[in-house]
């Protein structure tokens, strides 16, 4: 059975699950057919998951840790990307990012998954032109769903967003529902906070 969370809520993943060590972390949006107060129609919006392999002190040691569509696997192998989905059409996830917690390099404390608008600035769209935005947590041995977290505040402006992060504590695994906006029009832009 799922649970739902709200931002800012941690959920141990790994303690008490025997077994568990292969995820799959989906993401969805979907384009909001109107938006704006002169009730726009949105165009085509190409939203971009990305992960981002961090040290204990929450920084980036290295650009192969930044797993997104234009580098769809780490180093180590732990992490791997389904792939681009251009425009966000259709049910389920729009993109995937498997991990294999086992494989996790010791050295990695923090797995942050977040999603940008490519090209955003150029293009003049934000987050306040997608709805129904979510990142959800599965069980790649039997796609049972462990966790959802529903993007629902108002994210208009803004062109990322941190949604949330795997991290050790204790030996285990934890999920930490953050839903932060941020401006980065790219990956490579967002990743620099890190760095």
């Amino acid at each position: 059975m799922s649970i739902n969370l709200v931002k800012g809520q941690k959920i141990d993943l790994t303690k008490g699950t025997t077994g568990l060590s292969k995820l799959v972390v989906g993401l969805g949006w979907d384009p909001a057919t109107e938006f704006g107060q002169k009730k726009q129609t949105t165009p085509e919006i190409d939203c971009d998951s990305s992960a981002l392999l961090l040290n204990e002190h929450g920084k980036l040691v290295k650009d192969e840790n930044v797993v997104c569509f234009h580098n769809l696997a780490s180093d180590c192998g732990s992490v791997m990307h389904s792939g681009d989905n251009l425009t966000g059409d259709g049910h389920g996830d729009d993109e995937q990012i498997a991990i294999d917690l086992a494989r996790v390099p010791s050295d990695v404390h923090k797995i942050l998954v977040v999603v940008n608008i490519y090209e955003a600035d150029e293009r003049d769209q934000h987050f306040g032109m997608i709805k129904s935005a979510y990142i959800r947590v599965v069980n790649a041995a039997n796609n049972q769903e462990l966790i959802r977290f529903n993007l629902t505040d108002n994210y208009s402006t803004m062109t990322a967003l941190i949604t949330g992060e795997l991290y050790r504590n204790n030996g285990e695994w934890k999920f930490n529902a953050i839903g932060e906006g941020a401006h980065a029009a790219h990956i490579d832009y967002l990743a620099e906070r890190y760095q």
